[in-house]
C-alpha cells in the first residue's frame, strides 16, 4: 500500500514538470492579467414534519433538515475564490467557510471551529497550459469537496434539498490532501488524488488513500464519470483496506430534461458489525424537468445496501444493526421567480427492511427550503 501511495504521490508532481518541459517557450511566457477574487454567499433555511421521528425530534437517517417541526437554519455560506485561467500559467485559490446546522455533519476529523462551524474547502490551484486549446493540467492542494458522487454539499446546487443516502453513507464529504487533475482532450480529463482519507483534516493512521477519476464527455448532452478509491481508513490501522467504485452517468435527453444516475460499490476489511469483511451497494435515479422557465421539478429515486451494518450502524440515530436495505423517493419543486432566491417545496418517501424510523419501516416528510444567493 505505501508503495503505491508513494507512486501516485510522486506521479502527480511529476508529470507536470514533464509535461512544461515540452512547451514552447512561447508557452512559458507570464501573463500579467490577473483575475479577480470574486466573493459569493448564500443562506439557507428550512422546515420540516416527518410522520415517524425519534423522540418527536429527529428524522432518522438524514443529513440536512434532520429536525422535526422545526424551523432551521441550515447554513451561512461565504465563497472566496480566484480562478486560475486555463490558457495560461496561472494560480488561484477557492475558500469556503460554513456556519450553520448543516456543517455539523460534514465535520472532518482534525479541524474543530465549533459544532456548527467548519471550512468545506479551502485549496490553492496551479495551472500549466498545454498546446491545444482548452487542454492544460493542475496541482491542487488543500480541502477539496469529494470526487464521488452527483450530489455535492452545497445544497442549492444539488436537484433536491435533501440528501439521498448514497451522499451520505457511501461517500466522503471532503479530502485533504494533493490533486492532479489533466484535461488532455475535450472529451476525456482524469483526476487523480494522494490525501489523507476520508474526511480527515489529520490522518487517523500513517497511511495516505489514493482516488482516481476518469471522466468522458462524448457529446455535449452526455458525461460519464468513474472514480475509484483505495486506503485505510481505520484509526491507527494500516491494513484494513476501504475500497470501492463510483460510476455517474449524465444525459440531457430534451432542452428541458435532464436524466442522471449513480451506481456504488465499497468493501472494507474488518467493518462488519461483528468483525469481518463489510460491503455495500448503491444505486440512484435523478430527473429534473423545467416546468416553465422559473420552476424546476426534479426527482430522485436512491437505494442501499448496507449489508454488513458498517455504513448505517448507529449513524445518524438509525440503530445498532448487522446490515441494512433502505431507500427514498423524493420530489422536489425548484421555483426561481425571484431574483436571487430559490423556494423548494418538498416530499419524501423513505422504506427500510427494518423498523429503524421510531418502530416503522417507513416515514413520509414535507418540507419547504428558501434559499437567498448573491
Amino acid at each position: 500500500m505505501k508503495g503505491t501511495v508513494w507512486l501516485a504521490s510522486f506521479a502527480s508532481l511529476i508529470i507536470p514538470l514533464t509535461l512544461v518541459a515540452q512547451q514552447p517557450d512561447t508557452a512559458r511566457k507570464a501573463d500579467t492579467t490577473t483575475p479577480p477574487v470574486s466573493v459569493t454567499a448564500y443562506v439557507t433555511t428550512s422546515y420540516t414534519y416527518d410522520t415517524h421521528p425519534l423522540g418527536d425530534t429527529i428524522i432518522v437517517g438524514r443529513a440536512y433538515n434532520r429536525y422535526n417541526n422545526n424551523f432551521s437554519f441550515n447554513v451561512a455560506n461565504l465563497t472566496i475564490e480566484r480562478v486560475a485561467p486555463t490558457d495560461r500559467f496561472s494560480a488561484g485559490f477557492h475558500a469556503e467557510g460554513w456556519v450553520g446546522l448543516n456543517a455539523a455533519v460534514v465535520q472532518s476529523v482534525g479541524l474543530n471551529l465549533g459544532q456548527d462551524a467548519t471550512v468545506w474547502q479551502a485549496y490553492a490551484t496551479l495551472n500549466l497550459p498545454l498546446k491545444s486549446s482548452g487542454t492544460y493540467v493542475q496541482l491542487k492542494a488543500g480541502k477539496m469537496a469529494t470526487l464521488l458522487g452527483v450530489e455535492v454539499g452545497e445544497d442549492i446546487l444539488n436537484p433536491n434539498s435533501g440528501l439521498g443516502y448514497q451522499d451520505v453513507f457511501l461517500e466522503p464529504f471532503t479530502d485533504t490532501g494533493i490533486e492532479f487533475d489533466g484535461k488532455f482532450s475535450p472529451k476525456w480529463d482524469i483526476e487523480l488524488r494522494v490525501v489523507n482519507g476520508w474526511d480527515q483534516v489529520t490522518d487517523v493512521n500513517k497511511s495516505k488513500t489514493v482516488v482516481g477519476r476518469l471522466g468522458l464527455t462524448p457529446d455535449d448532452k452526455t458525461l460519464v464519470a468513474l472514480t475509484g478509491y483505495l486506503g485505510p481508513e481505520q484509526p491507527e490501522n494500516n491494513s484494513n483496506l476501504r475500497t470501492g467504485a463510483n460510476l455517474v452517468a449524465s444525459r440531457k435527453i430534451t432542452s428541458a430534461a435532464t436524466a442522471q444516475a449513480q451506481l456504488d460499490y465499497g468493501q472494507e476489511q474488518g467493518a462488519a458489525v461483528g468483525g469481518g469483511l463489510a460491503t455495500w451497494t448503491g444505486a440512484g435515479v435523478w430527473l429534473t424537468y423545467d416546468v416553465v422557465p422559473d420552476a424546476t421539478l426534479a426527482i430522485r429515486g436512491d437505494y442501499m445496501n448496507d449489508r454488513n451494518g458498517a455504513r448505517t450502524s448507529g449513524v445518524l440515530d438509525f440503530p445498532i444493526n448487522t446490515g441494512m436495505k433502505v431507500g427514498s423517493a423524493t420530489v422536489t419543486l425548484n421555483i426561481k421567480r425571484w431574483a436571487h432566491a430559490l423556494l423548494r417545496p418538498e416530499v419524501r418517501y423513505d422504506r427500510a427492511n427494518l423498523p429503524v424510523f421510531d418502530t416503522h419501516e417507513g416515514q413520509v416528510s414535507f418540507g419547504m427550503a428558501v434559499s437567498y444567493i448573491f
